[in-house]
């Protein structure tokens, strides 16, 4: 086999030509076409992520009335739990109760808790109530209770004179301020929600 030195000029320059074409094509199916693939792929992806923005930037003008929206609902939702309570909150009632009274210049005797009453979305929380004090007085707590922003329920009112208690079922007989001339008894009544909780299945009967 002759040596490359060789060779007469017009092989010599073939040999290097058809070396090079397969140095290029061994670079093209290795180097340069994984580069290319890796390009095609990163500009799939980067047209993939353009589109991805165009659509988005066409919710931006709405972006400002959106958070007015969510604003607003979460200020509905704080009054809401206001009027309904997420929890019995208890004290908190009985506090509302006693100032109220105190306003009105009449003397809540007795607070006795009833039996709860679960619904759906949410639970009723009674309360026996004994009152005693000014006729006008009494009404004056009843329409302040029928205002305040947490739900109260008023329910089985009974009214009687001081001078006989036992007519409007009260327990007691207190010493009575000269100016109060009306005992009464009721229901009050609030709630508060929670989440509907599905019902248990029942455990099947074994044969």
């Amino acid at each position: 086999m002759e040596n490359f030195s060789e060779m007469p000029a017009l092989k010599q320059w073939g040999a290097i030509v058809v070396g090079a074409a397969l140095v290029t094509g061994a670079l093209y199916y290795t180097v340069f076409k994984n580069q290319r693939d890796a390009n095609a792929q990163a500009q799939h992806s980067l047209e993939l992520k353009m589109g991805e923005n165009r659509q988005l930037e066409s919710y931006r003008p709405k972006l400002a009335e959106m958070d007015r929206q969510v604003a607003s609902l979460k200020q509905q939702l704080d009054i809401e739990r206001h009027i309904v309570p997420d929890d019995k909150d208890v004290d908190s009632f009985m506090k509302t109760l006693d100032s109220e009274a105190l306003k009105a210049g009449i003397e809540i005797r007795r607070y006795t808790a009833k039996s709860l009453t679960e619904k759906d979305f949410y639970t009723e929380v009674p309360f026996e109530l004994e009152l005693d004090g000014p006729y006008y007085s009494m009404l004056s707590f009843f329409d302040q209770v029928g205002k305040l922003e947490r739900i109260v329920n008023i329910s089985g009112l009974i009214m009687a004179s001081t001078k006989k208690p036992s007519d409007a079922k009260a327990k007691h007989t207190y010493m009575y301020a000269p100016n109060e001339t009306i005992v009464a008894t009721c229901t009050a009544t609030t709630f508060f929600s929670h989440d509907m909780v599905p019902p248990v299945a029942a455990a099947p009967v074994k044969r």
